[in-house]
């Protein structure tokens, strides 16, 4: 039982875990009484993470706010997590989900779900086809879809970067900077040094590969118009997942990209429309 009558902001703590603590929040839901819902929510990868504290935030308010328990824990090597981001790795990361649920279905005595956000939606999905677990839900927004060509965008900003600093001459492609690390080189990619090891683990991770078909799958895609469909890309993991009897809900909201906008920004559909498919009615 939890009593949250007075409930005004998120609960900070530290999570204890096998290689140091992992900072967590919890919003707790505002009403009293049993929790019927709860939600972990898994960030996205790097500078991702930070252009989306803002809107993670705002749906884990709503969503206590309408009674479902959320706990958002910063990954190992992550915002206020103990480690450095080199020495992070995707198995950890997977353990760090493990200890997050565990620790939410003992504070609220229900079976939560998972909420991931770009990366963290593809750790999601990865964690729960790994796993026994049912899950109540799993909820995606804009989730990666192949984690090979994401982390090659990843290693563009390098290049970018190298470009307009006017190191022409010296700018590497992808593929070189693949070969180093394939060689056990870690690098310093957009302010985050990028270990072999984390590289290769998220290049082997394909959406299609991950069926789920013990919870049902709610997927949010952020259209940049009104009426846009999902990409074809996405429309390709879908019906996948609905042929492998995936029970998928998939919704476009329209608004900004806002996990790599150069300023903070807010996509209030995606709000919404989220809060509208777990809100339930508190008597």
């Amino acid at each position: 039982m939890i009593d949250s009558s007075r409930h005004v902001c998120a609960e900070p703590f530290f999570l204890t875990a096998g290689d140091g603590d992992r900072f967590c929040l919890f919003h707790a839901p505002r009403y009293t009484g049993e929790c019927q819902r709860a939600l972990v929510y898994i960030h996205p990868f790097a500078e991702e993470m930070n252009k989306s504290r803002r809107m993670a935030a705002l749906q884990a308010k709503r969503f206590a706010q309408d009674g479902i328990a959320v706990l958002q824990i910063d990954l190992f090597g992550c915002g206020d997590s103990g480690g450095d981001f080199v020495d992070a790795r995707w198995e950890i990361w997977l353990k760090d989900v493990e200890h997050a649920v565990d620790w939410l279905a003992n504070r609220c005595s229900v079976s939560p779900g998972l909420w991931g956000l770009r990366l963290g939606g593809l750790l999601a999905l990865d964690f729960a086809a790994r796993t026994e677990r049912s899950f109540r839900d799993v909820l995606l927004w804009q989730p990666v879809l192949n984690g090979e060509t994401y982390m090659t965008q990843f290693l563009r900003t390098r290049v970018a970067s190298a470009m307009l600093a006017g190191e022409q001459g010296k700018t590497e492609g992808t593929q070189a900077l693949r070969t180093r690390m394939k060689n056990g080189e870690s690098l310093e990619i957009a302010g985050y040094e990028l270990a072999p090891a984390l590289l290769e683990s998220i290049d082997k991770l394909n959406a299609n590969d991950l069926i789920i078909t013990r919870s049902p799958v709610h997927w949010m895609e952020v259209v940049a118009e009104a009426g846009r469909q999902m990409s074809p890309a996405a429309s390709r993991v879908a019906g996948t997942w609905t042929r492998h009897g995936v029970d998928l809900h998939c919704n476009t909201v329209t608004g900004p990209a806002f996990w790599m906008s150069q300023e903070i920004a807010d996509c209030p559909d995606l709000l919404t429309v989220s809060s509208n498919l777990f809100r339930e009615v508190v008597a």
